[in-house]
């Protein structure tokens, strides 16, 4: 059975940085997309960022130039750099990958 498993997420003041990880066993990393979602309190889930097999990125305009997705193939892993953090960027960042979804890491931004 394939598994992803988000670690990273924590409490940090607005303007601080984070690095959330995405660590995924029993699939063929390398010839897939990674996606970041995140779910704010009482809001339904977002997509936030993708990184594609061939290592090209997408961001939604919220998080474009503060958030960096990257990947490590060698060791099936995946990062969200998140910088210049507002209290808008909280709530539980998930990561799928062919189709599975991790149970989630809580990111919360205080003001």
């Amino acid at each position: 059975q394939a598994q992803v498993m988000e670690s990273g997420g924590d409490v940090v003041q607005a303007g601080g940085s984070l690095r959330l990880s995405c660590a995924a066993s029993k699939i063929i990393f390398s010839t897939k997309t990674v996606a970041w979602h995140r779910q704010a309190p009482g809001k339904e889930r977002e997509w936030v960022a993708y990184i594609n097999s061939d290592r090209t990125t997408n961001y939604i305009d919220s998080v474009n130039g503060r958030f960096t997705v990257s990947r490590d193939n060698a060791k099936n892993m995946a990062y969200l750099e998140m910088n210049s953090l507002k209290p808008e960027d909280t709530g539980v960042y998930y990561c799928k990958i062919a189709g599975f979804w991790g149970r989630g890491t809580q990111v919360t931004v205080s003001s």
